[in-house]
C-alpha cells in the first residue's frame, strides 16, 4: 500500500507549488489512473512515489509518502528501485545496452543478483519479447522498444510499476499490447499498476480507479466508471472523456435521454443505450479529395530506402513506393510504428536518400537539391518539439532561418508568428524550459518561419490535453492562409478524421491504401492489415449496423435528434468536440 500524506513540492524559482497539500492512499493490487491537464502535477506526483524527488530532482518538499508503511526519506534510493518501477514518458533514455537481453538483464547485474540473465529473459517473456532476445536495439520498433522498458523494469519485480504516458506515440495495436501486458502483471502477479493517461478509452477498459489532479492538488479519487461520467468536470479539466459517453451526455441536455440513465462508458453499454433511440440515415454529401486540377507538388518514382544492418542483410523502410501529392491537399500518413511514415517525410526533405527510385519536389530531383533550396520549399516539424530548439530562446529559434538568409524584416515576421502562435511573453524563454503545449507552438512557428509551400508535422497532437490539442488544432485549420500543402503522421485518428481530406496507409514501407475517410475506415481489411483503429464513435456505428458511418460526435449526434431542436442549439451543447 502507498499512503501520502500532506505531501507539497515546490521547484526552485517556481511561483507556486506543484504539489499543494496531497493526501492519498494507493491500496495494493490497484490499478489506477492519474489524469489532469498538462502541467498539474501528475509527473510530479509520480517522480515523488519512486524517488527522484527529492534524492534527483532538487526543491522543497514536506509531507511524507510510505510505502508498506516504510516513510521513504528513511530508505536508499535502491531500496525504492526495488519497491516502486518507473517507465519514463521518454522511455528509450532509460534504454542501456545494445542487445535487448542485456538491457532487460542489466537493473539485475546492477544489483549483483546471481542470475540476473535469467531474470531479463524472464522479464521478457511476460512483455512478449522472448523471441527478440538476441536483437539489438536499433533492429526494434517504437512499440518494442517501449515494451524493452518496461521488461527493465518488470526484471526486478517490483511491487509497482508507475508508466507516464505509456502510449502517447503508440499505434493501436502496440498500444494495446502494453495495456494487456500491464493488465497481466496487476491480474497475474498483484502488481500495483499507476499510469499517467490521456486517453480515457483505454482508462475505461483497463484501470479500477481514476485520480483526477488539478493545481497540484487531488481533486478526487473515483472507481473508472463513477469517474469517466463526470463528462462536464472532466473537459474542465482539459480531458477527453470516452467519445460513446460524451454523445449519450449531449442526448442528456437535449431531453432525447433520460436524465437518470447512467451515461455508458463502454462499447457494450453504448450499444444497449443507442439502440433505444430512433436513428435518421443523413443524406450523404460526395467530397472530391483529389484535387485532380491541382499540380503535383511532391512525388516518388519507384522508391526504396534500405537501412543498413549489423547482422544479416540491410532492411527495407520503403519498397517500391510510387505517390504524388497535389498542392492545396491536407494528407494524413497513418500505420503501425516502422510502417515507414516518418522515413517518408525524411525522403522529401533531403535527410534520408532513396536506395533507389527518385524523389522529386516541383519537378526538381531531391538529390540535386542543396540544403536552402529544399528548405524554402518544405519544412519539417519533428515528433520531439524539443529537437527544434537550438537557441536560447523561443524569440532567436523562430528567427534563426530568417536571419541566417538575410530575410527582409524578420524581426517584424517573428512577432507576427509569436501572435499567431500565442506565444507572446515567452520570446525570451528557452523553448525547452515551456510546457508541452508551448513547445509545440514554438515548434510550429519555426516550422513555418520560411513560409513553406509544404509543412510536415510528425505526431504534431502527441502527449497533449485537451485543450492544448485544441489549439493546435485551430493552428492546423488556419495554416491554410500560410502554406498551401501539410502533411501530418499521427496515431491520432480522431484528428485524422477532424481534419484530413486523405489518408494514405503505410504498412512495411508500402501504400496499402489511399483515399477518404469512408473508404479507409469502412474497408474491415485495411484495418487489420494495417492495424489502424478508427475512432471510438466510428466503431459504435458499426456496432449499431449504420448504413453510414459518423465521424465525429457531432455528426452521430445529430441523426437522433428529432426536427424540432436546431443544429444550432446541439452545436452550443457540442461544444468542440
Amino acid at each position: 500500500m502507498i499512503k501520502i500524506n500532506n505531501l507539497s513540492f515546490i521547484y526552485p524559482g517556481a511561483l507556486g507549488p506543484a504539489l499543494n497539500h496531497i493526501s492519498l492512499q494507493i491500496e495494493k493490487g490497484d490499478f489506477v489512473a492519474i489524469i489532469g491537464n498538462n502541467g498539474c502535477g501528475k509527473s510530479t506526483l509520480c517522480k515523488a512515489l519512486n524517488g527522484l524527488i527529492p534524492n534527483f530532482i532538487v526543491g522543497d518538499m514536506e509531507g511524507t509518502i510510505e510505502i508498506e508503511g516504510k516513510d521513504t526519506k528513511s530508505m536508499e534510493i535502491g531500496d525504492i528501485a526495488l519497491k516502486i518501477g518507473y517507465v519514463y514518458q521518454d522511455f528509450e533514455n532509460q534504454i542501456v545496452c545494445p542487445k535487448v537481453i542485456d538491457d532487460a538483464s542489466y537493473a539485475c547485474l546492477n544489483y549483483a543478483h546471481a542470475n540476473y540473465k535469467e531474470e531479463g529473459k524472464n522479464a521478457l517473456r511476460v512483455c512478449g519479447l522472448e523471441d527478440k532476445a538476441q536483437d539489438y536495439i536499433w533492429q526494434m520498433s517504437g512499440g518494442q522498444k517501449h515494451l524493452l522498458a518496461l521488461a527493465g523494469v518488470a526484471a526486478l519485480s517490483p511491487d509497482v510499476f508507475i508508466l507516464d504516458e505509456p502510449i502517447a506515440q503508440l499505434d493501436p495495436v502496440h498500444a494495446k499490447q502494453i495495456y494487456d501486458v500491464l493488465r497481466d502483471l496487476n491480474r497475474k502477479h498483484n502488481k500495483t499498476i499507476i499510469v499517467i493517461e490521456h486517453h480515457t478509452e483505454f482508462i475505461a477498459e483497463y484501470c479500477n480507479h481514476v485520480i483526477l489532479m488539478k493545481s497540484g492538488e487531488i481533486k478526487w479519487k473515483l472507481d473508472t466508471k463513477t469517474a469517466l461520467r463526470r463528462v462536464d468536470e472532466l473537459k474542465e479539466s482539459s480531458i477527453f472523456p470516452p467519445q460513446i459517453t460524451v454523445a449519450a451526455h449531449i442526448l442528456q441536455k437535449l431531453n432525447v435521454l433520460d436524465k437518470l440513465i447512467l451515461l455508458p462508458v463502454s462499447m457494450e453499454e453504448g450499444k444497449k443505450l443507442f439502440e433505444t433511440i430512433l436513428w435518421k440515415e443523413k443524406v450523404k454529401t460526395g467530397m472530391d479529395i483529389r484535387l485532380n486540377q491541382a499540380e503535383d507538388i511532391v512525388r516518388f518514382e519507384h522508391v526504396y530506402v534500405k537501412y543498413p544492418a549489423v547482422k544479416g542483410k540491410p532492411e527495407d523502410s520503403i519498397k517500391n513506393l510510387s505517390l504524388a501529392i497535389k498542392k492545396g491537399e491536407k494528407i494524413a500518413l497513418i500505420g503501425s510504428n516502422g510502417a515507414g511514415k516518418s522515413t517518408l517525410m525524411k525522403l522529401m526533405t533531403g535527410l534520408v536518400k532513396a536506395s533507389l527510385g527518385e524523389v522529386f519536389l516541383k519537378n526538381q530531383l531531391v538529390n540535386q537539391m542543396n540544403t536552402e533550396e529544399i528548405s524554402n520549399l518544405i519544412s519539417l516539424v519533428y515528433q520531439n518539439p524539443e529537437e527544434m530548439f537550438i537557441q536560447d530562446s523561443i524569440g532567436k529559434d523562430i528567427e534563426y532561418a530568417m536571419k541566417s538568409r538575410n530575410i527582409p524584416n524578420y524581426e517584424r515576421r517573428k512577432e507576427e508568428l509569436l501572435d499567431i502562435f500565442q506565444l507572446e511573453g515567452l520570446a525570451d524563454q528557452d523553448g525547452r524550459l515551456l510546457s508541452g503545449g508551448q513547445m509545440r507552438r514554438a515548434s510550429l512557428a519555426i516550422g513555418i518561419a520560411l513560409e513553406p509551400g509544404i509543412l510536415l508535422l510528425d505526431e504534431p497532437t502527441a502527449n497533449l490535453d485537451i485543450a492544448t490539442r485544441r489549439e493546435i488544432m485551430k493552428i492546423l485549420l488556419s495554416l491554410k492562409n500560410i502554406t498551401d500543402t501539410v502533411i501530418i503522421a499521427t496515431h491520432d485518428m480522431q484528428l485524422v478524421c477532424d481534419w484530413a481530406d486523405r489518408i494514405i496507409v503505410l504498412e512495411n514501407g508500402t501504400i496499402v491504401a489511399d483515399g477518404a475517410r469512408e473508404e479507409i475506415f469502412g474497408n474491415e481489411y485495411i484495418k487489420a492489415k494495417s492495424g489502424i483503429k478508427p475512432p471510438e464513435i466510428v466503431e459504435m456505428c458499426k456496432l449499431l449496423n449504420r448504413k453510414q458511418l459518423s465521424f465525429t460526435i457531432r455528426d452521430f449526434v445529430s441523426g437522433f435528434l428529432p426536427e424540432d431542436i436546431s443544429i444550432a442549439a446541439m452545436e452550443v451543447l457540442n461544444g468542440n468536440y
